[in-house]
């Protein structure tokens, strides 16, 4: 039996996040040998959107997908890149035509890997459905090992679309809220889940942004445009290992530590 090892990461926030992850990542694939890391980048870039450098800075530190969600929209000279590198997704639910593109398949251990990024409607906007859109894509598969990053603000559609993917998708991990979940566990039918990563960035911050900010926004009801925290990066995802023959997870851990 293949025994296969993924770390995926959860939302890295800014500076603080960037160089967290530079400095644990290619400790934790050592440690773990794990064959595949998938990064969620969408705040990487000062807390808002991606650039162009600071993607390949992701990859650089050993990520094989980066993937997204809502915010990587916020920098608009970042959108021809998503055309041109196929290693960085946006969600796959996002309208017929938009830029880039929301899954990946490449060769990597001696197995297909499909990485699917895809985004929750409730509480944000009201794309097309994650549920019918992973219908679609699951033609794709094959035999290749699926992962995917859903990422949503609702715990219970997080939950929801990760046992109607369960025993078709390898893992299903949250994304988006920025808090790491203590609900790590194997469904029925043998796919790793988790409601949500956590985020790569500050650990003395609200979601990886300056605390001040944060609370005058929460008090005085004032749009303060937010700015990342300073202080040191912890980095927080999952390493989740395969059964390469079946699919079916064997176990997950949570990665919660800083640097």
């Amino acid at each position: 039996m293949a025994r296969l090892k993924v770390i995926m990461i959860g939302d890295v926030v800014g500076e603080p996040g960037l160089g967290a992850l530079e400095a644990a990542l290619p400790g934790l694939i050592r440690d773990h040998e794990a064959d595949v890391v998938v990064v969620n980048g969408e705040n990487a870039a000062e807390g808002f959107g991606m650039t162009e450098a600071v993607l390949q800075r992701i990859l650089a530190a050993g990520v094989d997908v980066v993937s997204s969600g809502n915010h990587v929209w916020e920098k608009r000279e970042f959108w021809p890149v998503m055309d041109a590198e196929p290693r960085i997704l946006r969600p796959a639910n996002y309208p017929a035509g938009t830029q880039g593109r929301g899954w990946v398949t490449f060769e990597k251990a001696g197995v297909s890997w499909l990485v699917v990024n895809l985004q929750g409607r409730e509480f944000m906007p009201l794309i097309d459905c994650p549920f019918t859109a992973f219908d679609g894509l699951f033609v794709h598969k094959g035999e290749a090992i699926m992962l995917v990053d859903f990422h949503a603000e609702s715990n219970r559609e997080k939950e929801a679309l990760a046992y109607y993917l369960d025993g078709r998708a390898s893992l299903v991990a949250g994304t988006h809220t920025h808090v790491q979940t203590a609900d790590e566990r194997i469904l029925p039918q043998g796919t790793a889940y988790i409601t949500d990563l956590g985020m790569t960035g500050v650990e003395g911050s609200i979601i990886g942004m300056d605390t001040k900010i944060c609370l005058d926004r929460a008090r005085n009801q004032v749009l303060y445009r937010m700015e990342c925290a300073h202080g040191p990066g912890s980095v927080q995802g999952i390493v989740v290992e395969i059964d390469g023959d079946t699919g079916k997870a064997l176990s997950i851990r949570r990665i919660n530590g800083a640097i």
